[in-house]
């Protein structure tokens, strides 16, 4: 059986791709290389295909001697606090941001932490291992229901202002018809805020759909309509965020980063004054926080990359421009509620509006392109299309750069160029994009 891990665990079509043999096969070599010693916290979104995978990937975990505790629908870093709290390892059916019929598993350590890589690459090794002898009577898994998770997770987001509230601001919240349109309403109308609602009846297929951080411009409008202080736009497993401001503008993750970043920096708490941020976050990022004093450490796309270097380095503040932001002292892994609620505390504290506080970073005109290709990474060490960005990249000089990524999650090769000039840049991205689809021979 085929199967390797992404930038943010397995992902494919479900049914086609991720076939109920493989996901079996997946829950079965999981439980053999992490252990069946404490039962699986087993959670999912809202895609229709949840219960399918689900239903797999216990058969898979069952059969191999695991215990599993069925959460049900949880966003991502619900299922990560309930399995720091109990000290369980735990797997998240989700395809996050992706269409409805994509799906995925994300597999998760005791105590809520991403898989280390070299665990992952055990777990496809087992996949083609010769199989053990079949388990059998009373040593086969046993399955049960995970009760009070969702509410245990709304209290532990009501709590993280340490027992302030913010009654005097309107949130309008997104919640992609995914997993936190339960939990993030209600945690935020825990804190007093003024909530209203979007996108927060799933029907399996409507995941993500137009709606979310993916696609925010309906939420742009119903912010000014509404008369709004900001409003959050969530993606389909909630553990990445992007915000509107008042004026109905998006304020992406390096601004939210940045946003965070200085508030702990001034109030002299944000440890070893420095963040972690990727090779994709905006150049104004890094010169507005080494204005004031703030150190970058940058890393390659990919959360599991910002988490190994918020540990080496004991940092607890890193994030993607995505909106996917990790605060360690608060979360094992990226939540775009709780990153919600930090930035209307900051608002709250320094009584600012959200477009006065994202103007601190300047940013450089920064354009992106996909290019659908089979291989991505094969594409991008073409000769013919390397060449061509070694162009472009002559033409830029120190004023802009090039970035080139065969994505983690989808067949597709990742162009971004950063310039002066907003022109300038569209113009070197098409030009790359072209360059790149003749290569792909499409």
């Amino acid at each position: 059986m085929t199967l390797r891990f992404g930038t943010d665990g397995v992902r494919g079509v479900a049914n086609r791709e991720l076939t109920p043999e493989l996901l079996t096969a997946l829950g079965r070599a999981a439980a053999r290389v992490l252990g069946t010693e404490r039962p699986f916290l087993v959670a999912r979104d809202t895609r229709r295909s949840g219960p399918l995978v689900e239903a797999a990937l216990v058969a898979g975990l069952t059969s191999a001697g695991a215990d599993v505790e069925l959460v049900g629908v949880l966003p991502t870093p619900g299922l990560a606090f309930l399995a720091a709290e109990a000290g369980l390892p735990a797997v998240m059916i989700s395809a996050s941001h992706n269409a409805f019929a994509d799906n995925g598993v994300k597999l998760f350590a005791r105590g809520g932490r991403k898989l280390p890589a070299e665990e992952e690459t055990s777990i496809e090794a087992e996949l083609v291992a010769a199989p053990d002898e079949p388990l059998e009577g009373d040593v086969i898994g046993d399955v049960r229901s995970h009760l009070g998770g969702a509410g245990r997770y709304v209290l532990h987001l009501a709590h993280a202002l340490g027992g302030r509230v913010l009654p005097s601001f309107h949130v309008v919240v997104d919640c992609a018809n995914g997993a936190a349109f339960d939990v993030a309403p209600s945690a935020l109308r825990e804190l007093g805020l003024r909530v209203d609602v979007c996108n927060a009846e799933p029907d399996g297929v409507n995941i993500n759909a137009a709606c979310g951080s993916t696609s925010p411009e309906a939420l742009q409008a119903e912010v000014v309509t509404r008369g709004a202080d900001i409003g959050l736009a969530l993606d389909g497993d909630a553990d990445r965020v992007l915000a509107v401001d008042e004026t109905g503008a998006i304020v992406d993750g390096d601004q939210l980063l940045a946003i965070l970043a200085l508030d702990r920096h001034e109030r002299g708490a944000l440890t070893g004054d420095a963040v972690v941020s990727t090779i994709m976050s905006n150049l104004g990022l890094r010169h507005a926080l080494a204005a004031r004093g703030v150190g970058v450490v940058e890393v390659p796309v990919g959360d599991r990359h910002v988490l190994a270097a918020l540990e080496e380095r004991g940092l607890t503040l890193g994030g993607e421009q995505s909106g996917h932001i990790v605060v360690t002292d608060l979360a094992t892994t990226g939540d775009g509620t709780l990153v919600g609620i930090l930035v209307v505390d900051v608002m709250a504290r320094t009584s600012s509006r959200l477009s006065a506080l994202a103007e601190v970073v300047q940013r450089i005109p920064q354009v992106l392109r996909n290019v659908a290709a089979p291989n991505p990474a094969a594409l991008a060490a073409d000769d013919a299309f390397a060449a061509a960005v070694r162009t472009v990249e002559a033409e830029l000089g120190d004023s802009g750069r090039v970035l080139v990524r065969p994505s983690g999650t989808e067949s597709v090769l990742r162009l971004m160029v950063e310039a002066p000039a907003i022109e300038q840049a569209e113009g070197l991205a098409d030009r790359l994009a072209l360059a790149a689809a003749a290569a792909a021979g499409s």
